[in-house]
């Protein structure tokens, strides 16, 4: 079962695809790592063993008769529990919708079934995705460590090979932060790439759909399925989606890799930033062209991103609030209320603001074709820390300190790749992402497979439950 675990999900499709491995063999791999490492990690909300035999069981059987569907035949894959799944509960890691059962897949679930994934289970976040942390799951590199949120539950169990991946998403870095600290690849696509029909929203303008997995090709072969118009998403895009693996491995000789002068290299762990650094040394050994890039109105992005983000939440869930105040986890509660007090100007404003953050964002690239930056400013925090003190001892709360990194790729819409890229003396994982054009989701994974290939970051994994 070792052996199979120690697979990434596209050599698994392959090796399920020949007859090499049983996919009921990969589910029950999976399944007994969860058991081993739950009572530590607590990752997920719910597992769905007996579903999931099932749906291996048949595909087995449809393998055999010569209907494959693709490389993600009989790979089993987890939900974040924000992503409906026909029959089971959507609790959001809340007790307010502890009970509420969809009665339709989400979009990304549908998707992923009927490229035959089979899903093991529905992950913890942190409650309704508004946070940084995932209180209930710990960090398989160290379980007194946080592995960060929202998406905890996802980063915690493919970094702990529980999975083979799982879905997350990203609203504030919800998909890189728990990639950066549980030392996983975390793919957040264009906004409007991946449909989130069916995914209990955070904040509607700032949501994105993708994958966290253990590396880029994964990403690269997830992407895959998921991309797409969805008229059932009014954000969706009908835009072409490319065959992501084709270029996945031709190298970057000749990429102009942006290295930001401002915004990314203040306040951050000198390990984080000694990393990152190195990585530029790696990108640039292989062909890539450094060039120095200023981010434009820097000052206006945290602003920008929570001028938008509290008051979509508080709107969200104006009716349960009211309802059911009392089962909000204080520190969500909190932030709901905050964002009723945000005047409709500031909100304008903000919306205003992004447009012209976006203009000149994408003004960048006619300097560069991918701009590279850490994804998190510090590794994985104690369980239960609410801020970080920097050298200089200035203190900064830890949602800004984890946020403050992934803010740009959210308020920009634009594709970005988390990827790891070191550990710390504490032994805790680092991770760069890569900041692409619009809808130029194929160059970010481009980078990321050619520095993944030079590099041994990615392969290492926790000895939790082993």
């Amino acid at each position: 079962m070792n052996d199979i675990l120690s697979l990434s999900a596209t050599e698994l499709g392959h090796k399920i695809k020949a007859g090499d491995v049983s996919p009921v063999d990969a589910v029950d791999a999976c399944l007994a790592r969860i058991e081993a490492t739950e009572p530590q990690l607590n990752a997920y909300v719910r597992v769905l063993g007996d579903e999931a035999r099932a749906a291996a069981r048949q595909a087995e059987k449809d393998i055999t008769a010569g209907q494959w569907k693709g490389p993600l035949h009989g790979v089993p894959v987890a939900l974040k529990d924000l992503y409906d799944l026909a029959g089971i509960p959507t609790t959001a890691s809340s007790r307010v919708r502890e009970h509420w059962t969809p009665n339709a897949d989400s979009a990304a679930a549908e998707r992923l079934k009927a490229a035959g994934a089979i899903v093991l289970g529905k992950t913890h976040t942190h409650e309704f995705a508004y946070g940084v942390t995932t209180p209930t799951t710990r960090n398989p590199w160290d379980t007194q460590r946080t592995p960060g949120g929202s998406s905890g539950g996802s980063g915690a169990t493919v970094a702990s090979s529980g999975a083979f991946m799982a879905m997350g998403s990203d609203t504030g870095g919800s998909i890189r932060i728990p990639a950066g600290l549980c030392g996983t690849v975390g793919l957040k696509p264009t906004f409007g790439r991946v449909s989130r029909a069916g995914i209990t929203s955070l904040s509607w303008g700032l949501d994105h759909a993708g994958p966290l997995t253990r590396t880029v090709e994964d990403a690269a072969t997830c992407l895959q399925v998921l991309a797409g118009y969805d008229p059932r998403d009014p954000g969706s895009v009908e835009e072409p989606v490319p065959y992501y693996s084709a270029g996945l491995h031709d190298g970057i000789k000749g990429l102009r890799v942006g290295v930001p002068t401002n915004y990314f290299f203040d306040h951050l762990d000198s390990e984080v930033e000694a990393a990152v650094r190195e990585a530029y040394q790696q990108l640039e050994s292989l062909g890539a062209e450094l060039v120095d890039v200023a981010l434009p109105m820097p000052e206006q992005i945290v602003a920008v991103e929570f001028a938008i983000l509290l008051p979509e939440a508080s709107d969200y869930h104006r009716q349960m609030l009211r309802e059911s105040a009392e089962l909000y986890n204080d520190d969500v509660r909190v932030m709901l209320e905050a964002g009723e007090f945000v005047p409709a100007t500031t909100y304008i404003r903000a919306q205003r603001v992004r447009n012209l953050l976006q203009q000149q964002f994408r003004k960048l690239y006619d300097q560069v074709d991918v701009i590279v930056a850490p994804t998190i400013a510090a590794t994985a925090v104690k369980a239960g820390t609410e801020s970080i003190t920097w050298p200089d001892g200035s203190e900064e709360p830890l949602i800004s300190a984890y946020t403050r990194f992934a803010l740009p790729g959210n308020v920009t819409g634009l594709p970005c790749l988390s990827v790891p890229c070191g550990f710390s003396s504490e032994g805790l994982p680092v991770g760069f992402q890569a900041i692409g054009r619009p809808f130029d989701e194929a160059t970010v994974l481009r980078l990321g497979a050619a520095y993944e290939s030079a590099t041994e970051w990615h392969q290492r994994r926790p000895e939790i439950g082993f």
